[in-house]
């Protein structure tokens, strides 16, 4: 990032670092998925091709990220289990959660049309996620217990309750028939009354599902005499498995024990509470100004492999701001975002309670909101571009305890915005005129402002002329609107507004000073 008199403001970043030989899992669950199954008609109470839309995305992720050797899911929830000695992201809990939950967000929207040709995805899905680190392969073993038995517990009451609800009973009279009924009473109550039988339904619904990665011998290619040359390639699995926790299921694939562990015992009576006194969740500072700011991942491809006009191009970025809009519509408690390039800021109200300001879910719920938006609203940007490559993004919270510092942040961005964008101007302009990358980054190396401004003078191009879009960013937030209340006239917030204009000066503050009230 550029060097600016606003870059002190790094210093109120924390690293989340997850310390080794602590084993990491990032789990994700569905964000309000109730609305969203009711709204896209699921199957009660399984739909088998939404199940299969999940494993489809965990197994998309295991194949982005090596790392990745395990993961276990059901309904509208996924755990993925990273090797023991990895070094993703430097073991950051917050970069690392993140870009898991974008990426299995974009993927999902992109996937949809696979699982139901005939249905519009309506609203973007979003999931939480959380980072939960486990002391040990023993730890592992509880945890994977605990969610495989929860799997089966919540699939035997819905299956029971769904089938009551089918026969004629309200949503209430099945719940307070169930009420206390235990595992065997669940069972008759499904076979004297509706001749199921639980132990016969698909082994997806009952046990959920494992994807996790093998070593498996390919034939890579084939030499002169017509030998097949085989190689031990990497591949991703699905199992579904009665006891996933067990030792004879986990020691008999030993990619897993050699990744993460051996099995020694067997997993008595499942202990919720055990398991989640690891899960800590850190809550950010209150009564402070809180930043999610989001960054493209492997950006520089993305925009690469659509062929984004260079140094800018307008229907990206315009298509950036219309996920930005989305989460202010979505999270009210978001107040300001400002966006440049390929990342954006969010800024919540100094008192905001949003999640409990839980650092985990805030960032997770905006960077999976943000990323599959981005996914279903590309074809309105890009009607004539396939989209060809998942876009994902990481994300951070920082917490700022003064209005004067998080304008300053929001300063900082801007003059990155600044800086970068003359450089790149220069840079694609050079380059379109016959440079090598190279040499244009020689040409620039140590320039200043005005060097680059003169420089831009040569090809017919005055810098202050360009799109304001290009040269200050975008900004968005609610402005004021006017309501009659009886006799007087009151002011509340109204419509989410896009705006690039010069959020240093002190008068943009001056004339939007509800933002920061």
């Amino acid at each position: 990032m550029a060097n600016s008199k606003y870059e002190y403001v790094k210093s109120f970043e924390v690293e989340d670092q997850v310390m080794p030989p602590n084993l990491i899992i990032v789990r994700i669950d569905g964000r309000d998925f109730r609305r969203f199954s009711e709204v896209h008609e699921f199957q009660r109470p399984n739909d088998e091709k939404a199940l299969d839309l999940m494993n489809a995305c965990a197994t998309s992720v295991l194949e982005e990220y090596p790392d990745i050797v395990f993961s276990y899911g059901f309904s509208d929830e996924y755990s993925f289990i990273f090797k023991k000695k990895t070094k993703f992201y430097q073991r950051r809990a917050s970069k690392i959660s993140s870009l898991i939950v974008s990426l299995f967000s974009s993927l999902y929207a992109t996937k949809w049309k696979q699982y139901f040709p005939q249905r519009e995805i309506r609203h973007p899905p979003s999931f939480h996620a959380r980072v939960i680190s486990c002391a040990s392969v023993e730890v592992l073993q509880e945890y994977l217990a605990w969610r495989q038995n929860d799997c089966h517990v919540n699939n035997q009451y819905n299956t029971c309750l769904w089938k009551l609800v089918e026969s004629g009973k309200t949503e209430r009279e099945a719940q307070e028939i169930l009420k206390g009924t235990q595992k065997q009473e669940k069972n008759e109550l499904l076979y004297q009354q509706f001749g199921i039988n639980y132990k016969e339904l698909p082994a997806m619904f009952r046990q959920g599902s494992c994807v996790f990665t093998t070593q498996e011998e390919d034939i890579a290619k084939y030499s002169e005499d017509g030998t097949p040359v085989k190689r031990f390639r990497r591949k991703a699995r699905i199992v579904h498995s009665e006891n996933i926790a067990g030792r004879s299921f986990w020691n008999r694939h030993q990619y897993l024990v050699k990744e993460l562990g051996a099995f020694v015992n067997e997993v008595g009576k499942v202990n919720p509470d055990y398991i989640r006194s690891f899960l800590f969740e850190s809550k950010l500072m209150p009564s402070t100004w809180i930043v999610i700011r989001i960054d493209g991942c492997h950006f520089h491809r993305f925009c690469d492999i659509h062929e984004f006009e260079k140094p800018n191009d307008e229907q990206a970025l315009n298509l950036m701001n219309s996920c930005a809009v989305n989460v202010l519509l979505e999270f009210k408690d978001v107040i300001f975002a400002y966006g440049v390039s390929d990342e954006y800021s969010f800024v919540l109200k100094k008192d905001s309670k949003f999640y409990q300001r839980k650092a985990s879910n805030i960032v997770s719920a905006i960077v999976s909101l943000f990323s599959a938006t981005y996914v279903i609203n590309w074809k309105s940007f890009f009607p004539q571009k396939e989209l060809n490559y998942n876009p994902f993004f990481d994300g951070r919270a920082v917490c700022y305890p003064s209005s004067e510092i998080l304008r300053d942040y929001l300063a900082w961005r801007q003059v990155d915005c600044h800086i970068n964008n003359q450089y790149n101007t220069c840079f694609w302009a050079l380059v379109k005129s016959g440079k090598s990358k190279s040499d244009a980054q020689n040409i620039l190396k140590g320039t200043q402002t005005r060097d680059k401004n003169e420089l831009l003078a040569q090809f017919g191009i005055d810098y202050n002329n360009l799109p304001v879009i290009f040269r200050q960013g975008s900004s968005i937030f609610r402005v004021m609107a006017q309501q009659e209340n009886g006799t007087t006239v009151e002011e509340k917030l109204g419509d989410v507004v896009v705006e690039h204009c010069n959020i240093i000066e002190e008068s943009f503050w001056k004339a939007h000073s509800k933002i920061l009230d």
